[in-house]
C-alpha cells in the first residue's frame, strides 16, 4: 500500500514539475486540459481537441503552447482567421517562444490577404539563425509573394468578369473552358454527381446557345473527362482521361476526332506522352504539331511541371520540360498556348503572385526560350487559387471559371476583356469552302499555309469531307502563301499579307478546284519580283516547289508559262519584262528536274488585264504570273 501511494506521489510531482519546467503554467487544470486536447489530437478528435484547449486557456489565457496548438487545429478545421487570431496570441505573450509561429502566421495571413502583417512575421522569421535551408527557401519564397502582393493591390488592372449566363452555367460546376477560333463553339467541362463531362454551345448571333451533351463516344458515365484543348477549326479533341481501362497510367491524355456532326471514338496518345505517371491538362498548337500538358514524370523541377512534345513522321516525340523560366520547384499547371503559338499562359503557386495559384503568361524569345512570365495582376488573380484560363483567338477576351463571384452556384465560366498589355500577338484566321468548281460539290482537299520569309508551314491539313471547310489561324507580322489541291484538279494558290496588320478580322475564302483540262489556268501569287525586275524573291520557293509537285504528278500535262504586267511605264519594256519573269519561273522549273518540252514561256505585258488599271490594288492584281494546261 505504501509502495502505491509512493508512486502515485511521484507521478503527481512529475507531472508538476514537468508542468513547472515544460510549459508556460503551473495551472495544473489548464495543464489537464492541454494534455486531454493531446490525447484527442491523437485519436483525431479535433473537435473534441479545439473544446478542451480553450478550457485549458479559459484556465489561464497566458498559457503559451495551449494558445498555439489551438492555432494548428483551427488552422487544420481550415479556420485561418482562427488560427492567427491564437498564433498572434503566442507572439504577443512570447515574442521567442518559437520561430515557426512566425512563418506559420505569415503563410496564413498571405491567405487571408494580410499582406503586410505577414511580410513583418516573415522578416522576424528569417531573422533567426539556424533555419534550414529548405525553410529559408519558403520563407523567401512567401516574403516575394507579400512584396508583390501589397505592389499588386496598389495597381489594378481593368477586370470587369462577365458571367456566361444560364444557357452554359447550371447549378452543378462548369470549368475548364475553350474556344474554336472562329468562336462560334465553346466546350467545356461540366461535373454532376462527382462525374465529369463534357458539354459544347455554340454562338449563334452573339448568344451562346443552350449547351448539349458533346458525345457518348467521348463522354462516358463510370470516368472523367476533363481539361480539354480544341484544335481551332474544331476537328480535334485533346482531353485528359482518368483511371480509364486503355490508360497508361492514374491520368492520360486521349485525342478524338471529329466525324460529321459527332466524334470518334477516342485513343490514347501512348508513349512517350502518356507514362505510368499522370499526364493531364493538355494545349495543342494552332498547328496541331506541338502538344503541351502537365505531368509529375521524372526529370522536372519538381511537383508538377509544363511539358512539350512535337509530332513528328513516326508520332509524337519524346516530351521536353519547358525548362526553369517555365517550372518552379513548386507546381505549375493549366497550360494554355495561344493560336501566336509565342503566347503561354498557365497558373502557378511557385512564382511570386497574391498567393496560392496565380495566372500568368510567358512569351517566347527571339531565341527560342520562353521568357520569365509576367503575373496577370490583381484582381484577376487573388489571394485564392485561379486556373484555367483560355482566350479567343483574337486575343481580346479570355475565358476562366470561377466560384467565387455571384454565378448560378458552384464554379461557373466567365468572360472578361483581356488587358492590352497581357494580350497575345494578334491573330486572325482563314476560313474556307472549298468545292468542285463544275459540279460545286464540297471536296476534300489538303490545304497548306506557309510562312513565306521562313518557307515553314504553319499548318496543313484536309478540308472536311462532307463541307470541304477549313479554318488555320495566322498571326501578324508575317506574309503567307497559302495552297490547295488534290489529285485531277489544279492547286489554288493566295497571298495573306498580315505585315503592319493590326486587326484580328478573318479572311474568308470560297475556293472552286478547277479539273485538269486544257485551257484552265493558275494565278500563282506567291510568286515575288522586285519592282521591275525580274530576279525571283526569296519568298516564292513554296510556290515554285508546289508547281514542280504538280508537274511531278501529273506527267502527261503540259504548260504554258506566263508573265503579265500593269498598264504604267513603256508598253516595250513592260513587255520584255513579263517575258523575262515568265522565263525565269520556266528556268526554275527545269532546275527542279522539270521536263523543259512540257514547258513553254510567254509575255503578255499588259495585254491581259484581270483588273481596270485604275486603283494601285486593281494594278497589282494585274502584275502577276500565270500557268495554263495546253495539253494533258
Amino acid at each position: 500500500m505504501k509502495n502505491v501511494i509512493l508512486l502515485s506521489l511521484l507521478l503527481f510531482l512529475s507531472v508538476f514539475v514537468y508542468g513547472q519546467q515544460q510549459y508556460t503554467t503551473t495551472n495544473q487544470q489548464a495543464i489537464k486540459y492541454y494534455a486531454l486536447a493531446n490525447q484527442s489530437i491523437d485519436e483525431h478528435r479535433y473537435a473534441e481537441a479545439i473544446a478542451q484547449l480553450k478550457k485549458a486557456i479559459a484556465e489561464d489565457a497566458n498559457f503559451v503552447e495551449a494558445h498555439g496548438q489551438l492555432g494548428d487545429m483551427m488552422h487544420l478545421q481550415k479556420n485561418n482567421k482562427g488560427a492567427i487570431e491564437e498564433f498572434k496570441k503566442v507572439i504577443a505573450l512570447n515574442p521567442d517562444y518559437s520561430r515557426a509561429v512566425y512563418s506559420k502566421v505569415a503563410d496564413m495571413e498571405i491567405s487571408e490577404a494580410m499582406y503586410p502583417d505577414a511580410l513583418k512575421h516573415l522578416q522576424k522569421y528569417l531573422s533567426y539563425t539556424g533555419i534550414t535551408d529548405q525553410a529559408k527557401l519558403n520563407a523567401q519564397k512567401l516574403l516575394k509573394d507579400c512584396l508583390f502582393a501589397i505592389e499588386a493591390l496598389q495597381h489594378p488592372i481593368t477586370f470587369k468578369p462577365i458571367n456566361m449566363g444560364p444557357n452554359i452555367n447550371t447549378a452543378s460546376d462548369e470549368y475548364s473552358p475553350v474556344s474554336t477560333a472562329d468562336d462560334k463553339t465553346i466546350i467545356y467541362t461540366r461535373q454532376i454527381a462527382l462525374n465529369e463531362d463534357f458539354y459544347q454551345s455554340s454562338n449563334v448571333n452573339n448568344e451562346w446557345q443552350k449547351s448539349v451533351y458533346l458525345s457518348d463516344k467521348i463522354n462516358t458515365p463510370n470516368y472523367n473527362e476533363g481539361s480539354e484543348s480544341i484544335s481551332q477549326d474544331g476537328k480535334f479533341l485533346f482531353f485528359t482521361g482518368c483511371n480509364r481501362p486503355d490508360g497508361h497510367g492514374r491520368c492520360d491524355i486521349y485525342v478524338a476526332q471529329k466525324k460529321g456532326d459527332d466524334w470518334g471514338k477516342p485513343f490514347d496518345l501512348s508513349p512517350p506522352v502518356n507514362t505510368g505517371g499522370w499526364e493531364s491538362q493538355p494545349s495543342i498548337s494552332a498547328d496541331g504539331r506541338t502538344l503541351y500538358f502537365v505531368s509529375n514524370r521524372k526529370g522536372g523541377y519538381g511537383g508538377y511541371d509544363i511539358w512539350k512534345s512535337t509530332l513528328t513522321e513516326k508520332g509524337w516525340g519524346e516530351p521536353e520540360n519547358l525548362g526553369p523560366n517555365i517550372n518552379t520547384s513548386y507546381n505549375e499547371q493549366s497550360p494554355f498556348i495561344h493560336p501566336d503559338d509565342s503566347t503561354l499562359y498557365f497558373c502557378s503557386n511557385g512564382w511570386p503572385g497574391m498567393g496560392g495559384q496565380d495566372l500568368f503568361v510567358s512569351r517566347l524569345g527571339k531565341d527560342g526560350k520562353w521568357q520569365v512570365p509576367k503575373n496577370l495582376g490583381y484582381p484577376i488573380n487573388t489571394n485564392g487559387d485561379e486556373s484555367g484560363l483560355s482566350l479567343t483567338a483574337n486575343g481580346s477576351y479570355a475565358f476562366f471559371s470561377s466560384n467565387k463571384l455571384d454565378g448560378y452556384g458552384g464554379f461557373d465560366i466567365y468572360t472578361f476583356e483581356m488587358p492590352p498589355e497581357l494580350r497575345p500577338h494578334i491573330v486572325t484566321y482563314v476560313k474556307g469552302f472549298v468545292s468542285d468548281a463544275k459540279t460545286r460539290q464540297p471536296l476534300e482537299s489538303a490545304v497548306e499555309i506557309i510562312a513565306l520569309e521562313s518557307n515553314k508551314s504553319v499548318y496543313q491539313d484536309y478540308s472536311s469531307v462532307d463541307r470541304g471547310d477549313f479554318l488555320a489561324t495566322i498571326s501578324a507580322g508575317k506574309n503567307y502563301g497559302l495552297n490547295i489541291s488534290k489529285p485531277g484538279y489544279l492547286f489554288y494558290s493566295e497571298n495573306f499579307s498580315l505585315v503592319g496588320h493590326t486587326s484580328g478580322n478573318p479572311f474568308n475564302i470560297t475556293v472552286l478546284l478547277e479539273p485538269i483540262e486544257v485551257g484552265n489556268k493558275v494565278i500563282l501569287k506567291n510568286i515575288f519580283f522586285d519592282t521591275n525586275k525580274y530576279q525571283l524573291e526569296p519568298e516564292s520557293r513554296s510556290e515554285l516547289q508546289k508547281l514542280i509537285e504538280f508537274m511531278a504528278l501529273n506527267l502527261t500535262v503540259h504548260i504554258e508559262i506566263s508573265g503579265h504586267t500593269d498598264n504604267v511605264g513603256n508598253d516595250e519594256l513592260n513587255q520584255k519584262l513579263s517575258e523575262n519573269r515568265a522565263k525565269s519561273v520556266y528556268d526554275y522549273l527545269i532546275s527542279g528536274k522539270v521536263d523543259p518540252t512540257r514547258m513553254i514561256y510567254k509575255g503578255y505585258g499588259k495585254t491581259m488585264p484581270i483588273a481596270p488599271n485604275i486603283t494601285d490594288e486593281d494594278r497589282a492584281k494585274n502584275r502577276r504570273t500565270e500557268f495554263k494546261i495546253t495539253a494533258k
